[in-house]
């Protein structure tokens, strides 16, 4: 199984590369849970905390695809650390401003701004791309290797930001993960040769990603799953706290992430068949339907025992993740342009972003409304929509490809 994985770093800076974008995305699973915890401890109110949360979310989603754009053209060196600073800066400011408890408003501006570090996790799957274009089944054990890498992330990162807020100060897991994010986008732009080159206007293909109709199909269908996501992590966290053990919130997310990580390495060295189209609805469709013992547990199970079970439910609702994510990145990269590769990669992740932003907020103002039980619900609700949108533009995966040619019947995602 490990020999899959050793091919494929081989080549020179690959190492270097995937492992300084791991410590550049651990903010990405960090800030959200982060904020949520830090709003909670200093305001009481899990409604502040998702709107925060929410406009960070809508922020990234209008400016990462732009920030990616501008990677495109003129190289990720260049564009990505003046980005970085930007968004560092915002995110000292959000915290001086919750640490002196400033006006309300003052949060917003400071959200939006970190919104500009656009995704990092589009930036290494460009430099795996252009390494293994030509080689379907290498590119489709790095594209499984990152899934991994982004449920490493969605284990260490929960667990760090939670445990550091309640334990030392409420500001701590947003201060870390902004130094996360400066250190490793320095040493992650740092690794000059394996950039992928930058594409002038003049020789850029195919205008913008978004005019690939598959992607939109994958754009829709990636916000729903977004909102699984963050209601789920914002509904842990206050089931948790409703059980008198907050902190347990981040050992419950990890083992969700564990899940999706474990599937995500056996299905790197695998070499699945069948059109790509059809196992990313199957994916789909299994990530919904996994929630349900989730919701059955948050209605009927309380305390220490509650926890437990959740955890398991959320463990087998994690096998359903990483695969349909491997297969989804893999169709974007045969639906998009190479010159707008990073552009697609992104949208991707704004599609996410957009679902985070509507997910964390609904979900937090349902808790307070109804309880952590009912919050659930918002999950499972935003489950059946992906299953919908994916069934519904499943065509265009296909016949949106620029080349506008069928899909092979066997294919490396």
């Amino acid at each position: 199984m490990l020999s899959s994985y050793r091919q494929i770093f081989a080549a020179p800076g690959a190492v270097a590369f995937s492992a300084t974008g791991l410590v550049s995305r651990l903010p990405i699973s960090m800030v959200g849970v982060g904020v949520v915890t830090m709003f909670s401890e200093l305001r009481g109110s899990y409604g502040l905390a998702g709107a925060v949360t929410a406009t960070l979310a809508i922020a990234s989603a209008a400016l990462g695809p732009q920030v990616s754009r501008l990677v495109d053209r003129y190289g990720q060196r260049r564009v990505v650390r003046p980005a970085t600073a930007i968004s560092a800066l915002a995110s000292v400011l959000l915290l001086v401003a919750a640490w002196r408890s400033w006006p309300t408003w003052t949060y917003f501006p400071c959200a939006v701004g970190m919104g500009a570090m656009g995704s990092t996790g589009a930036l290494v799957r460009a430099r795996w791309a252009l390494l293994y274009r030509d080689d379907p089944e290498k590119l489709h054990t790095a594209y499984s290797l990152e899934a991994v890498v982004d449920e490493i992330i969605f284990i260490v990162g929960p667990i760090l930001s939670i445990c550091l807020a309640t334990s030392l100060f409420p500001e701590a897991g947003v201060l870390l993960a902004t130094l996360f994010m400066v250190v490793g986008v320095a040493l992650f732009t740092a690794q000059r040769s394996t950039e992928p080159p930058a594409h002038p206007v003049g020789r850029a293909s195919g205008g913008s990603a978004l005019a690939v109709p598959g992607l939109r199909v994958l754009i829709a269908t990636f916000v729903a799953i977004g909102s699984i996501f963050s209601s789920v992590e914002v509904v842990t966290v206050a089931y948790a706290r409703a059980q008198g053990h907050e902190s347990a919130a981040s050992l419950v997310l990890a083992v969700w992430a564990l899940g999706s990580g474990l599937a995500g390495v056996v299905v790197g060295t695998l070499h699945p068949s069948g059109p790509a189209r059809r196992r990313f609805r199957r994916g789909v469709a299994l990530m919904a339907v996994s929630l349900v013992p989730l919701n059955l547990v948050a209605t009927w199970c309380g305390g220490t025992g509650g926890l437990v079970l959740a955890g398991a439910a959320l463990f087998l609702a994690g096998f359903s993740i990483s695969p349909t994510m491997i297969t989804a990145t893999g169709m974007v990269e045969r639906l998009v342009p190479p010159a707008r590769l990073t552009e697609g990669m992104s949208w991707i992740t704004t599609g996410l972003a957009l679902g985070v932003a509507g997910g964390s907020y609904l979900a937090g103002v349902v808790v307070d409304a109804a309880g952590p039980a009912a919050g659930y619900r918002v999950s499972l609700a935003a489950g059946a929509f992906a299953v919908l949108l994916a069934a519904a533009g499943g065509r265009w995966l296909v016949a949106g490809a620029p080349a506008a040619a069928p899909e092979p019947a066997t294919v490396a995602p």
